[in-house]
């Protein structure tokens, strides 16, 4: 794992828990948009392992589809995850909502057992 894939796994894991606030909170449409986030910057640590970074979200969708789904690196369900939480990120329901955030925490593993485990959240830290 290189330091900006576990930068970027880091950031996921965050988004993550962020989501999980923002959802106990009565804030479905935020908690879906950091559930995205999540699986946006896990695509991107994904790309990052093979050198290749985009500018824009439909060209890192489009390339984790066509360098890991297509390739069968990855189940094609988690590209699928990535463009269903792409179109979801604005208006949802709270179980949509508890959907995407399970699906972030999925591609999170999924990560980790392909790129390489995090090391443990210090909560002490915040981090």
């Amino acid at each position: 794992m290189t330091e900006d894939q576990k930068d970027l796994l880091e950031e996921a894991r965050d988004s993550i828990a962020a989501a999980d606030l923002l959802l106990a909170g009565g804030f479905q449409g935020y908690a879906v948009s950091r559930a995205y986030y999540a699986m946006f910057y896990i695509a991107e640590a994904f790309l990052e392992g093979l050198g290749l970074s985009f500018s824009k979200h439909s060209a890192v969708i489009a390339a984790f589809g066509q360098h890991f789904a297509q390739t069968g690196k990855v189940p094609v369900e988690f590209h699928r995850f990535l463009l269903e939480a792409f179109e979801l990120r604005h208006a949802v329901a709270y179980d949509q909502a508890q959907e995407q955030i399970a699906r972030a925490r999925r591609f999170l593993e999924l990560a980790e057992n392909l790129i390489g485990a995090l090391p443990p959240v210090n909560k002490e830290e915040g981090s």
